[in-house]
């Protein structure tokens, strides 16, 4: 059963207030400011109705047309001063929701964060917060000034005539129901059509990011037809929201200018039996002329607060991701005696989603605080999600992982992360420049150990040949595959880490720089501990220690010979990449 309306919208609508909260004072003196010139905009006619009262009595103008150049200074000078207090307060506005929106982004789980398309969280901070812009500042000001401008204006209307403020209610009561009856309209539309927004930014980032394998697919035209389906839903609801919206505007402005035109002939006859002076009459059209700006701007800002309800909607989404939890446990020193692994997996069952299959099934293993040890396996035997649990990324079902012989459920995540490195499989360049890159797992790192790593990853003449060396800007497209890979492992081991987690590091280099980056793992693996995973069995040949996974188990282990003579699996990952080993001797 889908929620009511209620049931969504108010809690947007809170979460709306939560932006505004922090600025309410800012707020309050633009309210005030704005009863200011609403309250000059009430006086103007009394004054016209002054002066022509004065006209007819033969007296000086003087005074009544000082009162009115005043009327008219006060209204500049204070509304001027309202609407650069009110832009700058939208603008601080939109800028909370951002900054609240990319710390919790950061905050949040590896998986809350991958459950949706990275062009699509993108498009919730820059697109959705611009609707929050006039909802949450002017518009509200603009809405509350126009209910007290109609107020005003319908109590001096009934000082002037109580029979024809009478017809002008009645003909506001029809125009507010038809309004009333419309926005929810707005709102859903305008919310159809920022999701669509969101889907389009997911998939064209996507598309862009593999943008070569699209060009080679001959696919661009049918990439470009799928991305713009979403661009077409979101511009159909757009285009929905501005229908409703033009005839909100048109029922409210039109049907206030033919209760004028009644109220005019009514005015007449009310002159003509002398039951009105004409004074009166052209003070009262006046005010009902001023009602057609509050009412129609009333109905415009209650559209624009409705859309900034819809992107809020959208915001509570992200509010509403899991985080990680760091503040909740106190860091403690690890001291492990000697013989303690740095790394333990007690029986270890994890899943990605609840319902599905586990993706490891009571994995034990140890991870010697020196050394190297291999993971191998086939495509989906976990593991990679084995490297997500030791990394946090993702938490045991059952099971227990330990650090230096300490439950992970004992120790911050910060703490833990911070005695590994980690190089990913997809190698991503951070934005920014090479010493960026480099500096980032380690900002406190020296540059002579920035050097260091770019020596052992024969990046250093590469660097040296750059315009501007270590500050020279990185890009996606600047740097090859391979290049990415090694600046990824220059950046893990420029401080040499406790453990050094490589998922495929060398997959895309060359002979001469894997043969580098073996060194590089047997010289870490004498001070600390490498963990690896690869396809490419020549990565892990060396290695003290190899794990078997196979359907999220480890099925077996040992050294690349023992594992040769005793498990057919390995036997057989080896043959299908034909490295240069006699199987038959050593066996």
């Amino acid at each position: 059963m889908s929620d009511s309306p209620a049931s969504v919208s108010w809690p947007n609508v809170r979460l709306l207030w939560s932006f505004i909260r922090p600025h309410r004072k800012v707020l309050s003196l633009g309210l005030f400011l704005g009863l200011i010139v609403t309250a000059a905009g009430l006086a103007t006619p009394m004054v016209i109705k002054y002066i022509l009262d004065t006209l007819s009595d033969g007296d000086s103008m003087l005074v009544p047309v000082v009162v009115l150049v005043g009327v008219l200074v006060v209204t500049g000078v204070v509304g001027y001063i309202q609407w650069i207090l009110l832009g700058s307060l939208a603008a601080r506005v939109v800028y909370d929701a951002r900054e609240s929106m990319v710390r919790r982004y950061f905050r949040s789980t590896v998986g809350s964060l991958t459950a949706r398309p990275s062009g699509e969280l993108v498009t919730r901070v820059t697109s959705d917060t611009v609707l929050l812009r006039e909802a949450t500042s002017s518009s509200l000001v603009e809405l509350s000034n126009g209910i007290i401008s109609v107020v005003g204006t319908l109590v001096l209307m009934a000082t002037l005539d109580l029979v024809l403020f009478g017809a002008t209610v009645a003909a506001l009561l029809v125009v507010g129901g038809l309004t009333l009856v419309l926005m929810p309209q707005v709102a859903k539309s305008q919310k159809r059509a920022q999701e669509s927004v969101g889907r389009l930014g997911g998939v064209l980032e996507g598309a862009l990011r593999a943008i070569r394998t699209v060009k080679s697919s001959r696919a661009e035209a049918r990439e470009a037809e799928r991305i713009i389906i979403d661009a077409k839903d979101s511009q159909l609801h757009t285009v929905r929201a501005v229908r409703i919206t033009a005839l909100v505007w048109i029922i409210a402005g039109g049907g206030l200018q033919l209760a004028i035109v009644g109220i005019l002939a009514f005015g007449g006859y009310r002159v003509s039996t002398g039951a009105l002076a004409v004074s009166g009459l052209v003070a009262f059209l006046l005010y009902a002329f001023m009602l057609t700006a509050p009412v129609t701007s009333m109905a415009q800002n209650v559209a624009l607060v409705q859309s900034g309800i819809a992107a809020a909607g959208r915001i509570r989404e992200v509010q509403d991701m899991e985080v990680e939890e760091r503040e909740s446990v106190e860091v403690r020193p690890l001291r492990p005696a000697p013989d303690v692994p740095v790394l333990e997996l007690r029986d270890v069952v994890a899943r990605y989603a609840p319902g599905t299959e586990p993706s490891v099934r009571g994995v034990s293993a140890q991870i010697p605080a020196r050394g190297h040890t291999a993971i191998v396996g086939p495509s989906g035997a976990g593991k990679t999600t084995l490297f997500s649990l030791l990394l946090r990324f993702l938490h045991p079902e059952s099971g227990e992982i330990l650090l230096d012989g300490v439950p992970y459920s004992e120790l911050p995540f910060d703490q833990v992360r911070s005695r590994l490195a980690y190089v990913e499989q997809e190698t991503p360049i951070v934005p920014g420049t090479v010493r960026s890159n480099l500096m980032f797992t380690h900002p406190e790192a020296t540059e002579d150990e920035v050097w260091d790593a770019l020596r052992a990853v024969h990046l250093d003449q590469t660097v040296l040949a750059l315009e501007d060396g270590l500050d020279s800007e990185l890009s996606g497209t600047s740097v090859s595959g391979g290049q990415r890979q090694r600046i990824a492992l220059a950046r893990a081991i420029v401080q040499r880490p406790d453990v050094l987690l490589l998922d495929e590091a060398t997959a895309q280099l060359d002979g001469r720089t894997e043969a580098a980056i073996h060194e590089v793992i047997r010289e870490l693996s004498q001070t600390g501990a490498v963990v690896t995973i690869a396809h490419r069995l020549s990565t892990v040949i060396d290695a003290d220690t190899i794990l078997v996974m196979d359907g999220g188990r480890v099925r077996a282990r040992g050294t690349h010979l023992e594992l040769l003579k005793s498990d057919e699996l390995y036997r057989e990952l080896v043959s299908a990449l034909r490295i240069g080993v006699d199987l038959q001797v050593a066996v």
